[in-house]
């Protein structure tokens, strides 16, 4: 869809746009890259990619172009449902021009001397400087608070300190709490910020951070609630970069809860020293075990202490990537659970929950696979693996850029009173679906979808049950509010170029434009990008990146082909692309939806047809979208507990008539469809469990069987239509091909086993039709895990565990045939 002076008022709602000035004026995180261009074009002794490239331009840089047009939109704000006091009061309209700023870019004048050994000793002496709070007490309060004194003097039913000496329980309670937490060592901290800076200086470009997001974040901390950040976890740097981000902008010591299974006990004595927090062991024991009773005591009793002393607290609720484990984190919604449990008992009068997300061009190679190593990561280990990737940068002439994303805060005590009112009954997969694949039902159940693939630990289980409900939709939502503040960056939009629209190759200067009009795109739907600069450096910066997956090839016109590298590069390109499917959800869920409703009407012929088809009406769209929600996975949707599956329909088709694909059909005698007149509200919609009401879910429901729709006739429709529709074929790909996989598959089998066996299948699949984007063994236990929830396979319990076994239903070839017709109709060719 090529936008050349987009109309940012069509797609940006108030408050989320902010006008730019000249190039000189933009957060410029590609200067480093541009500036090393520049002094390669003066530079005599060209390398060959610089040749490469002169080949096919001019290096007349001062001719080109500023690049991203006018508008960046400020991402981050909290929901507006949930938490309307929260939204109002912890924002400014100031905020949004401040800017960008590069935490890892510490000058002279970032010190208190001056002078030329100054310059040369910055780092060393910033780091000195760092103010860090001491808090020598709070091992000595936490042993003094009413509920562990409880258990060493046996007034706890069913509590360690029964039948027990109160000394021996004190030592027990000690030996947890040194496991849990240390005092953090300020002058160890202060020499690990310096190593850190300069670590970071030879790994990355850059890492950015706005200012206005930093603003926010510093009064809501002047209010003197404690702040509790919940982030993703692209990577275990992140455990260590957020920590020192805070450090450098004066919000103190950030206490981070690892995970204590990737770390060795030398390695996890040294992180408690810098302020890690590591959940004991005995905290997983059953509820009825005294020791767990009093692991968990020790544990709820020092994050109430922690956060009453104002240090502020990072946890994860995302799952660093790997190949078979559930998006949410079992340990994050532990922590979280403690927190709420802290605030509802009233020990802390409230906390300001602050999503957080870190963005990377590329993750560093060493880092992220030694989180899912066989044994747990050593110090040693740790050490090797940094000095890898420094020997892996070394070389390099490009470095990749990260940002830190810090959204609005919200009111803990705020979402627990609001977010109670917008929760509704809710049916499993296998209720909703299983029906309407076998042809046994036409109308889809009026009924949200209940899918839990994260499991319960013992610290949420000893949580009473509505605590529990709440802790896993206010985790579900922080982490939508995280992916939808988190940049886009250029490593995700030059992957999605090359893998949905140029696999076969392309000539980079039409690559240039495909990459500006991408990028443009992605602003109008109010997403931010983590970039800027010219548009020719950029491309090359990120090319260089992404140098190992795509081969450049000079032909005899002077022009350049860019030419994605078969096999494994593919799939490293399909994982790339992901990062930029939730600023184009709605419109690829609707795209499929389409196709899926009109696989029964036209058949496609080489590029998609959109000549003389049928109408679409508003009924059948909203079916069609239904369908594919509830079989795509809540951890790829996300959806806002908040926000009713019939809303995010409407919010679906009003997007794909936003982007001119469907364009609505006038019926003699019916109302204008761009008649916003409001109507009285239907009976069907006043139950929906969302408040949150756009000018179209306000006409009544029953009209929409009077509406209808035809695919637009815009020349530039069909490849856009089909960019959408390709952008969810990897998920859907897999999910067809897992399917097909029910008659080969061996079972019983494990999960972790049958999913093994569906990855073979895929590799195997991928080699005869050439498409290796769908080659994932996290697609795979994904396929898995959502046909357990359908019903296609059942658990059984057996003494080595549970086993996974094809249910009686689907042992028949005619039912498997159906479920994968039903899954192939929203795969696009």
């Amino acid at each position: 869809m090529g936008v050349t002076k987009p109309r940012v008022h069509g797609w940006l709602g108030a408050g989320q746009q902010q006008p730019r000035g000249t190039q000189s004026e933009l957060p410029d995180t590609m200067l480093g890259a541009r500036l090393q261009t520049q002094q390669n074009v003066r530079n005599k002794h060209q390398g060959q990619a610089t040749s490469l490239w002169s080949s096919g331009f001019g290096m007349k840089l001062e001719s080109i172009t500023p690049f991203l047009g006018k508008y960046r939109p400020f991402v981050g704000r909290c929901c507006q449902t949930c938490t309307p006091k929260s939204w109002e009061d912890l924002f400014h309209r100031s905020i949004t021009d401040l800017g960008f700023c590069n935490v890892i870019l510490v000058k002279e004048e970032n010190t208190r001397f001056r002078g030329w050994l100054v310059r040369r000793l910055c780092c060393f002496l910033w780091s000195m400087e760092q103010q860090i709070p001491s808090c020598q007490d709070i091992p000595q309060k936490i042993l003094e608070s009413p509920g562990v004194q409880d258990i060493i003097l046996g007034r706890t039913p069913g509590g360690a300190g029964e039948g027990q000496v109160p000394d021996f329980v004190k030592k027990e309670v000690q030996r947890i709490l040194d496991h849990i937490q240390a005092p953090p060592r300020p002058l160890l901290l202060r020499l690990f910020s310096w190593l850190l800076l300069r670590l970071l200086n030879c790994l990355f470009l850059n890492v950015q951070l706005h200012r206005g997001h930093m603003k926010m974040v510093r009064k809501a901390a002047q209010r003197g609630l404690p702040l509790v950040l919940l982030s993703t976890h692209k990577s275990l740097l992140n455990g260590i970069l957020l920590p020192f981000v805070l450090l450098a902008q004066g919000l103190g010591v950030l206490r981070v809860a690892w995970d204590p299974h990737t770390c060795s006990p030398a390695l996890r004595a040294l992180l408690r020293k810098l302020g890690a927090l590591f959940l004991p062991p005995e905290a997983n024991l059953a509820l009825d075990s005294s020791e767990g009773v009093l692991a968990r005591t020790v544990v709820r009793t020092a994050i109430e202490q922690l956060l009453l002393s104002g240090q502020p607290l990072l946890i994860f609720l995302e799952e660093p990537p790997g190949p078979q484990a559930p998006r949410l984190s079992a340990l994050g919604q532990a922590w979280l659970g403690v927190v709420v449990q802290a605030v509802r008992a009233g020990t802390i009068p409230d906390a300001l929950l602050v999503p957080v997300a870190v963005t990377y061009d590329l993750v560093p190679d060493a880092l992220p696979d030694l989180s899912h190593a066989p044994t747990p990561l050593g110090l040693w280990t740790g050490v090797l693996a940094v000095l890898r990737s420094l020997c892996s940068c070394w070389g390099r002439s490009h470095r990749a850029c990260v940002r830190v994303h810090l959204a609005q805060p919200f009111s803990l005590q705020e979402y627990t009173i609001n977010a109670r009112s917008c929760w509704g009954s809710r049916q499993t997969l296998e209720q909703l679906l299983l029906p309407i694949v076998l042809g046994q039902w036409t109308v889809i159940p009026d009924t949200e979808k209940e899918q839990e693939w994260t499991p319960l630990t013992a610290p949420l289980l000893a949580l009473q049950q509505e605590d529990q409900l709440l802790v896993r939709r206010l985790s579900r939502h922080i982490l939508n509010a995280s992916v939808a503040s988190s940049a886009v960056m250029s490593t995700a939009i030059m992957a999605t170029l090359l893998l949905v629209k140029h696999q076969k190759g392309v000539f980079l200067s039409q690559l240039l434009g495909d990459f500006s009009w991408l990028t443009e795109e992605t602003l109008l739907r109010g997403f931010d990008v983590g970039f800027s600069g010219q548009l020719r450096c950029l491309v090359q910066h990120t090319l260089g990146l992404l140098r190992p997956h795509v081969a450049l090839l000079r032909v005899h016109q002077g022009d350049l082909v860019v030419v994605p590298r078969p096999g494994p590069s593919l799939m490293h390109l399909a994982r790339l692309s992901a990062e930029l499917l939730p600023a184009f959800l709605s419109e690829a869920v609707g795209a499929c939806a389409v196709r899926g409703l009109l696989m029964g009407r036209v058949r496609p012929e080489g590029r998609w047809e959109l000549q003389e088809v049928e109408l679409l009406s508003q009924n059948e769209l909203y079916r069609q979208i239904l369908l594919l929600l509830h079989l795509l996975p809540q951890d790829l949707l996300l959806l806002q507990p908040c926000q009713s599956s019939y809303c995010y329909c409407q919010e679906v088709l009003d997007r794909l008539i936003q982007c001119g694909l469907l364009v609505a059909e006038e019926i003699p005698g019916s109302r204008s469809a761009c008649d916003t007149g409001r109507q009285c509200l239907s009976a069907k919609l006043l139950w929906k469990p969302s408040g949150d009401f756009t000018d179209s879910d306000s006409d009544d429901f029953e009209e929409a069987e009077g509406r209808y729709f035809r695919l637009s006739q815009q020349s530039r429709c069909p490849d856009f239509f089909l960019f959408l529709c390709r952008l969810l074929n990897p998920l859907l790909r897999a999910f067809a091909q897992a399917a097909a996989f029910l008659c080969q598959g061996q079972l019983p089998d494990t999960e972790l086993g049958y999913s093994e066996q569906l990855f073979q299948f895929l590799q195997a699949k991928a080699k005869e039709e050439g498409c290796f984007e769908c080659v994932d063994l996290k697609l795979a236990a994904s396929a898995v895990w959502t046909f357990r929830d359908l019903g296609v396979l059942q658990q059984t319990p057996s003494p080595a565990g549970p086993l996974l076994n094809l249910s009686p239903t689907f042992a028949s070839r005619d039912n498997q045939e159906k479920l994968e017709q039903f899954i192939r109709q929203f795969v696009c060719g």
